[in-house]
């Protein structure tokens, strides 16, 4: 099964240098990182930060993996990693993605 994950960082050089280690070891065949504007609670107050999203294209079977390297590296006390299933693609692109992670 493809799978989509969704991880946010605190910044761009952070989102750098995870994206790096996820293509590196095979655990994401690419990796888009882009901007974004977060608003959430956190030790009782209401936070509006600048941070970064991942957007990393995998396999089901990396994900265990996946998610320990990015608690390995990542700064924040608990990281968002959110996965999501890809039930359809454009079969050539899913075709890399495999072929990429092998």
């Amino acid at each position: 099964m493809f799978c989509l994950a969704y991880i946010t960082c605190g910044n761009r050089e952070e989102a750098e240098r995870i994206s790096d280690a996820l293509v590196k070891e095979k655990l994401a065949a690419c990796v888009n990182f882009f901007p974004i504007n977060s608003v959430f609670e956190w030790g009782g107050e209401i936070k509006q930060e600048k941070e970064f999203a991942l957007l990393c294209k995998t396999m089901e079977d990396k994900i265990p993996h996946l998610k320990k390297k990015v608690k390995e590296i990542h700064s924040y006390e608990i990281p968002a990693i959110l996965v999501m299933e890809i039930k359809e693609g454009n079969e050539e692109f899913l075709g890399w993605v495999e072929k990429s992670l092998e």
